[in-house]
């Protein structure tokens, strides 16, 4: 089983980590973290910014495993939701979980939502992990 969890290093990418990671162990199935970077309107120098990824990627990881998950990651670059729907299937995934930023109204409408273009155009199941979400999960006998 394979479960595909999208992170961009926002603030609710620890929750979304920490679910996935809890379900990977549980279950035995492994978790690929997938981080997409995305056409930035001006080119920016590379060098800082892609330390800072691998630095905060590897905290990712490092939370994943410390849950007894079996982590891989990957960067890809393009569209993030294009992406992620594509790795999923590049990448047979089970079931993706991805955060949902609670965007509303005219923000949602003029930026779009990643994750609603993923529930809608995925071809596996995929779990919303919404902000605020129980920091406790439970776990049936």
């Amino acid at each position: 089983m394979t479960i595909l969890c999208p992170v961009d290093f926002s603030a609710a990418t620890a929750a979304v980590v920490k679910y996935s990671a809890a379900l990977a162990a549980g279950t035995g199935a492994e978790l690929r973290l997938l981080h997409v970077l995305e056409p930035q309107p001006s080119p920016t120098a590379g060098g800082g910014h892609d330390v800072a990824l691998a630095r905060q990627l590897a905290l990712c990881r490092e939370a994943a495993q410390a849950a007894g998950a079996q982590v891989t990651t990957v960067v890809l670059r393009g569209e993030a939701a294009r992406e992620i729907v594509e790795e999923a299937r590049r990448h047979p995934a089970d079931i993706i979980v991805i955060g949902a930023h609670g965007q509303t109204g005219l923000t949602r409408f003029l930026m779009g939502s990643t994750a609603e273009t993923v529930v809608r155009t995925a071809s596996c199941v995929t779990l919303l992990v919404k902000p605020g979400c129980p920091t406790a999960y439970r776990q049936s006998a």
